[in-house]
């Protein structure tokens, strides 16, 4: 391989991964944040999704084990009737238990991580809004906030 030929793809290679590695973002207006800004989370939009992934948790956890009880009855009956069947059945009820014991984690997991990232999220916004205040503590004002940087 040439060293130019060399150059090359790697002048290809790089503009193809600065392509990909954009940021999703509004086109910049000039001045502070936008309301529209596509990062923004209302902390009523985490709550309903926390809460969401609860409800579904729940429903799993009933739902998901109606027909346990019967599979496994049903493997060891086949089994003890000396079926192979029965064994199958029962590996297939280990799996599916195996499989929603993950799922309504999963479930949990989310819950969990959406309730602390609301709670989280007031606590940096209290900290904030009071590390934002002057000596005298009046809330300091953006052009406020300027001159204390400079």
């Amino acid at each position: 391989m040439a060293w130019d030929e060399w150059e090359q793809l790697k002048s290809e290679a790089a503009a193809k991964q600065s392509a990909r590695m954009q940021l999703n973002q509004l086109a910049d207006s000039g001045g502070g944040a936008s309301s529209d800004s596509d990062l923004v989370v209302h902390d009523d939009e985490l709550g309903k999704l926390g809460n969401m992934a609860y409800d579904l948790r729940e429903q799993l956890r009933v739902d998901g084990d109606y027909a346990r009880p019967s599979i496994f009855d049903a493997s060891v009956d086949l089994f003890n009737d000396g079926l192979d069947m029965g064994s199958g059945l029962l590996e297939l009820h280990d799996a599916w238990n195996t499989q929603l014991a993950t799922l309504k984690e999963a479930c949990a997991h989310i819950s969990n991580h959406l309730d602390f990232t609301r709670a989280q999220h007031a606590k940096d916004e209290v900290h904030i809004q009071t590390g934002m205040r002057d000596a005298a503590g009046h809330l300091m004002t953006a052009s406020r906030i300027q001159d204390y940087l400079k």
